[in-house]
């Protein structure tokens, strides 16, 4: 049992490529392309273990976390690698199935590569709801386009202020055509538009239940004391993260999120441009949408208040100083005749920070 083994898998959907490394020698000991199939690929690798310890690593992607899932219960240490951190420079430009499953039986011999955050299945369960929640938004507006497109083509102009209000609905409600293929039309349109809208409400229930469940509330109600942020953010911002204290700083946080400045500096010179947008675009959205509500000098508003009722007083105080300094933020920035959008971006940096410092508890 003095021998390791170092497992790089390349998984897919009908078949996953291993390639085993051992410590003592320099070539693979075993490669072969194996039927996706977990009960098989957990009695090759336990042929392995039974010559000495086993470290498997495969590449996030689309395959999840069943098969890391597998092998955990099995207790062989299973690593799941950031494919951004996937040295391509040693596959070259010949890539195939083989060479990167040895690309990553090499990394984890070496140790060059951390394993990702594996998030727990009650996480993971929560995360695809705020996605699929995500997804009905984006079809909705599809949606929408197609109906107001469909509606200008026919000479239906509404004439009020705001579209897709109560009032806006109710006019449609009311339209008719002359042709029965146009009204045929209109109301597919219109039927799935009611329909998504519905979808919608429902999830937004099922998301709040869940975010008021035993597991996620007191991590919330703590969130929820920030302006700007209610249930649909608070819980993204626990399934999303994970475990905070894996950040040493917010300012790591922050450019874990992508909000940070692009640096393109050389010599004396020193260029920064646009965030890097790396990393979590699903929660950095949120938080952008979030930080929209601090170009706004209003002090809390009754919902803001009725959802801080119970709070330690130090998390009042400390999402009141997250509040008086990024409103101060936001308005500095457009004084500096800078946009909006700008601003806005800076603003849901320095949010990130105290969404940090709140989940580490930081204010204590």
């Amino acid at each position: 049992m003095d021998s390791v083994y170092y497992v790089g898998l390349d998984v897919h959907k009908d078949s996953i490529r291993m390639a085993v490394l051992n410590e003592k020698e320099k070539e693979s000991v075993y490669e072969a392309t194996l039927e996706n199939d977990i009960p098989r690929v957990l009695r090759k690798i336990a042929h392995f273990r039974e010559k000495g310890e086993v470290v498997v690593a495969y590449e996030a992607g689309c395959m999840g976390y069943t098969l890391q899932r597998s092998l955990g219960e099995a207790h062989i240490e299973c690593r799941v690698l950031p494919a951004n951190k996937i040295d391509r420079s040693a596959i070259g430009r010949v890539k195939t199935d083989a060479r990167d499953a040895l690309v990553i039986a090499r990394m984890i011999k070496h140790n060059e590569a951390d394993s990702i955050l594996i998030p727990t299945e009650a996480d993971e369960e929560a995360r695809d709801l705020l996605r699929c929640r995500e997804d009905m938004k984006a079809e909705r507006q599809r949606t929408r386009h197609q109906l107001s497109n469909f509606l200008l083509r026919h000479g239906q102009i509404y004439q009020g202020k705001i579209h897709w209000t109560c009032a806006h609905v109710a006019w449609m409600k009311k339209l008719t055509f002359g042709s029965l293929t146009a009204q045929d039309t209109f109301d597919q349109y219109f039927c799935h538009l009611l329909e998504l809208n519905s979808r919608l409400d429902r999830i937004d229930e099922k998301i709040i239940a869940l975010a008021q469940s035993e597991r996620y509330h007191d991590a919330i109600a703590r969130l929820r004391c920030f302006k700007g942020i209610d249930y649909l953010t608070a819980l993204a911002c626990i399934v999303e993260v994970g475990d905070y204290r894996r950040f040493p700083s917010a300012g790591s946080f922050m450019a874990y999120l992508g909000l940070v400045p692009s640096e393109h500096s050389s010599g004396t010179k020193r260029r920064q441009g646009g965030i890097t947008k790396t990393g979590n675009s699903h929660l950095r959205k949120l938080l952008i949408e979030a930080s929209w509500h601090y170009r706004h000098r209003f002090p809390a508003n009754a919902a803001l208040i009725e959802r801080r009722k119970g709070m330690d007083e130090r998390i009042i105080t400390y999402a009141d100083k997250a509040t008086h300094r990024l409103q101060s933020k936001f308005w500095k920035i457009v004084h500096r005749g800078k946009s909006a959008k700008t601003a806005v971006t800076a603003t849901a940096r320095e949010l990130a920070g105290f969404i940090w410092g709140m989940m580490t508890e930081a204010y204590c």
